[in-house]
């Protein structure tokens, strides 16, 4: 503890505060649905505290006066839905700014991105498959042409 009560006061009660608002607050505890569908909770976390103390040094018999208090608000803002390998945000709040728009677009974009790369290996592996059987057919073809001229 320290020398003076009013630090004690906040110390503790900075403590109490971290207890409530820790990460598992932010991003919540993933819930499985009997489908298999995960839900994940993300909340805002929202803090404020005040202190405040006295000293009357003319009284001795009531040298010193303090008091704090505190609050947490945690506020669910959006839920992380994850089914069969896609994700999907579903908000709570209204968009409030462009940022929450990219946010809750991003598991869309994502998924655009991963479905045009799988396409384009797919469709490398095809060409390579192309090239391939076309030598071979060049190669079936020009040993077809050796033993007919050896004939």
């Amino acid at each position: 503890m320290s020398d003076h009560a009013v630090e004690g006061i906040l110390d503790t009660m900075l403590e109490k505060i971290k207890t409530m608002a820790d990460a598992n607050s932010v991003i919540g505890s993933p819930i499985t649905t009997p489908d298999g569908t995960t839900i994940i909770p993300i909340s805002k976390v929202s803090y404020g505290f005040g202190s405040g103390g006295g000293d009357a040094k003319k009284d001795p018999q009531n040298v010193f006066g303090a008091g704090c208090g505190g609050g947490v608000t945690i506020t669910p803002v959006a839920f992380l839905s994850v089914h069969d390998g896609n994700v999907k945000m579903i908000q709570v709040e209204p968009f409030i700014s462009s940022v929450d728009r990219v946010i809750e677009k991003m598991p869309d974009v994502m998924d655009k991105v991963g479905g045009f790369l799988d396409r384009k290996k797919e469709e490398h592996a095809i060409k390579k498959a192309e090239k391939k059987a076309e030598k071979e057919l060049a190669k079936a073809e020009k040993e077809a042409a050796k033993n007919a001229s050896s004939l």
